[in-house]
């Protein structure tokens, strides 16, 4: 009776200690480095991850660039923000929905679940370390689009606002992969479901041409887009111009994804 009343006693002050703040922030920080590390580790998925916005840069500023009349704009100007916010895109959807799907298949988040540690802290630690991956490959990104003719016009803080306004997006759109992440069977219908919708979403915007040269009906939708908004934010940032409305309606649209899909995707994790 005396062993088991200590037992209880020990494990109701270990619960209870386990629900303090504290440990809820180390849960995150060891399971965000935990991801980063990994990430570190996949040398395939570093290269790919830094590759595919240099080949973007480069295929379009010296193969379409030319034939693009962006207003008498140089088109490496133009085209960097749209890169930039499609590399937050890429990176976070993709990265993160096949990443949760893989872990769920191969039992990994089974053992997380079965140990005494915040069961949001998991996922809160997986979407914090795309923000550390957007990074790195922003400051290549913005590396090769200097190399190109790109050029910050608007100031050193107007440029990191805008910096920190991409990573926010992504960190709201890894919010939305994890939920997709959870959703599926396995790592193959995650990889087929996490990269589908990122063409049309990228290219029925203005990352790429102005959207003043599509189809009416199809600039209703590409002129309020998320993706279009979160691209002029950055445009009007790094190059001059209004930058208020798009500035806060890309704010609205990444907190609006994580009310949204943090606690879907938390509720989802529980129930798997």
């Amino acid at each position: 009776m005396t062993s088991t009343t200590l037992t209880r006693e020990s494990g109701t002050s270990y619960t209870q200690s386990r629900n303090t703040l504290g440990w809820w922030l180390s849960d995150v920080w060891q399971m965000t480095l935990r991801n980063v590390r990994h990430v570190l580790r996949s040398p395939d998925l570093v290269m790919f991850s830094l590759v595919q916005p240099v080949m973007f840069i480069l295929l379009f500023t010296y193969v379409f660039g030319g034939a693009m009349d962006v207003g008498g704009e140089r088109y490496a100007q133009f085209l960097l923000p749209g890169v930039l916010v499609q590399m937050a895109l890429y990176g976070s959807a993709a990265g993160t929905t096949i990443g949760v799907a893989a872990e769920m298949r191969e039992g990994l988040m089974d053992r997380f679940r079965s140990m005494p540690m915040s069961r949001t802290a998991v996922l809160i630690g997986r979407t914090l370390s795309e923000i550390f991956r957007n990074v790195g490959v922003a400051c290549v990104t913005v590396g090769v689009g200097v190399l190109v003719g790109f050029r910050f016009h608007n100031g050193l803080l107007p440029a990191l606002a805008g910096l920190l306004l991409l990573l926010l997006f992504g960190y709201a759109v890894s919010w939305f992969a994890a939920y997709l992440g959870l959703s599926v069977r396995n790592a193959e219908a995650a990889q087929a479901v996490g990269g589908v919708w990122i063409f049309p979403f990228t290219l029925i915007s203005s990352a790429f041409v102005p959207t003043d040269t599509m189809p009416g009906w199809l600039q209703a939708y590409a002129a309020h887009s998320p993706m279009t908004v979160a691209v002029n934010a950055l445009r009007a940032l790094f190059t001059g111009g209004p930058a208020t409305s798009y500035v806060l309606q890309t704010v609205a649209w990444s907190i609006g994804l994580i009310a949204v899909f943090a606690p879907l995707a938390v509720r989802k994790y529980g129930s798997r």
